[in-house]
């Protein structure tokens, strides 16, 4: 038995995995997230552990057998969040989210004070990642950079937790700016650029190997033995990979969740930062990946959804579905929390453009819909542009589970989607396969296979070519509004300064 524990944006999720790889049970805890001010993001470390320990004593209640079974523990999370910590490991703030978009600035510091980041790290500079984040510390914080002891990311800090352990993979390094992503090691240039050293960076494994085991005070409290051996797992992304089989060059997968994701494995580090496209290191020895992605994609439909007030999103989809063919709908751009691939622009924000009297809650349900997806197209467009193969592509993420969105996806993209079963426990079922390889050594092909193909959804020629037209106004509606909306959010964040 496997446990796999995936730290998500807003919840915890935890697998238990049989040794035939079929998921005898599954658990959740909420997380909050905080956003005291425009463009910030933020959460609690120590609500990761809480809502670890709520999430594995629901597995333990109604698994008991099995779970006390469990001899490996892999562990996945969200990518870039800067966890900092003393030398008595306590948390000194709030951790700073993927999704926080404050340190702007700081990205063209950290790229002037080290003018090669881009060769060493693979990818250009974004306010997301955990590097300019530091800066933004020691600039606007100085009494807290002064403590900083150790910086995890989130996953690692629940690592911590289970087994005293500081200890990182290469996967979600890799999203830190730290990390000489060709080498697989810390960059000194890096660190130095902010201010820090390797004693203040976790040790280094690959997602596959063993990172430590269980403290005895921690298994005896969460009715596990003391030897149960925890993976160094990977970042959500490179988790959700491992869970679906996407680990040969040109194998892909495109995820629906509260951000996006567009994953192609590659079989080599293929870097290309001037096309926003992220180039990391996979989950296992040798092997990287390329990666676009887009800061909101399914949670622009939660976020209409408490807008309009609409009983759930199922809803919203079948007000968009009934619309007759050919109705004038807005555009959508759906950058509610900013912007990565390919455009790299923090102060972006969500707009409907063309609204008339005419418009139902269904015509901005469907224009939400074709934005996101829409959105993904601008990112496939910069990774095939940057080199990238893509044979075949999983749909995989909550969003997922709409046919009528999946359709969309595939008519926009021009390419066929596969969805496959236990999609919607991709990371943490790919977490709980980097346990079972860490402590068994057996090979990645034989473990990491993909699920069991549910369907397919193949695209229409005629309507890729009509969305087409409307993806061409959707660019250049982002063009022509850039630089106002940098000037609305610049007022805003001042404004909030200044209070």
């Amino acid at each position: 038995m496997d446990i796999g524990i995936d730290i998500g944006t807003s919840e915890v999720k935890v697998v238990l995995v049989d040794d035939a790889q079929r998921v005898i049970g599954q658990a959740s805890a909420a997380v909050a997230i905080s956003r005291p001010h425009p463009l910030w993001s933020e959460q609690a470390p120590e609500d990761w552990w809480s809502a670890t320990q709520v999430a594995l004593g629901k597995l333990r209640e109604h698994h008991p057998k099995e779970y006390a079974a469990t001899r490996g523990i892999g562990l996945s999370g969200h990518m870039h969040g800067a966890t900092l910590l003393d030398a008595q490991d306590r948390v000194l703030r709030p951790a700073i989210l993927w999704n926080d978009g404050r340190s702007h600035a700081q990205c063209a510091e950290l790229e002037r004070r080290a003018p090669e980041s881009r060769r060493i790290t693979g990818n250009i500079a974004m306010p997301g990642f955990t590097a300019p984040k530091l800066i933004w510390v020691e600039q606007n914080e100085p009494e807290i950079f002064a403590q900083v002891a150790r910086v995890l990311l989130p996953k690692d800090f629940v690592r911590l937790k289970l087994t005293g352990q500081a200890v990182s993979d290469m996967s979600d390094s890799a999203g830190t700016l730290w990390l000489d992503v060709a080498a697989r090691d810390w960059s000194d240039t890096m660190l130095s650029a902010t201010h820090l050293d390797r004693s203040q960076m976790p040790r280094l494994v690959e997602g596959s190997e063993a990172s430590g085991t269980l403290l005895p005070t921690v298994a005896s409290q969460l009715g596990l033995q003391a030897d149960v051996v925890v993976a160094g797992g990977a970042g959500d992304n490179a988790a959700s990979a491992a869970g679906l089989g996407v680990t040969a060059p040109g194998t892909a997968f495109l995820s629906l969740g509260t951000s996006g994701v567009y994953f192609v494995a590659n079989a080599a580090y293929s870097p290309n930062p001037e096309s926003a496209v992220h180039a990391f290191c996979h989950a296992f020895p040798g092997t990287w990946h390329q990666m676009s992605v887009m800061l909101s994609a399914a949670s622009c439909l939660g976020w209409l959804r408490r807008l309009t007030h609409a009983t759930d999103e199922a809803q919203l989809v079948s007000e968009a579905e009934a619309l007759p063919d050919g109705a004038a709908t807005p555009l959508f751009l759906p950058y509610l929390s900013g912007e990565r691939t390919p455009h790299n622009d923090p102060y972006a924000s969500g707009v409907f453009f063309g609204l008339t009297h005419d418009h139902t809650r269904g015509h901005l349900a469907y224009a939400v819909l074709e934005g996101v997806a829409f959105s993904f197209l601008d990112g496939q467009q910069a990774l095939l542009a940057g080199g990238a193969q893509i044979d075949s592509v999983t749909l995989v993420g909550g969003g997922s589970r709409s046919a009528a969105w999946a359709q969309l996806l595939a008519d926009v993209l021009g390419r066929t989607l596969d969805r496959r079963s236990g999609g919607e426990v991709g990371a943490a079922l790919g977490a709980a396969r980097l346990a079972r390889l860490a402590r068994t050594g057996e090979a990645v092909a034989d473990i990491c296979v993909a699920p069991a193909l549910q369907d397919s959804f193949a695209p229409n020629p005629a309507r890729t070519a009509e969305l087409a037209e409307r993806h061409a106004q959707y660019q250049r509606l982002y063009r022509t509004l850039k630089p106002e909306m940098q000037r609305l959010s610049t007022a805003g964040q001042q404004k909030s300064e200044g209070d």
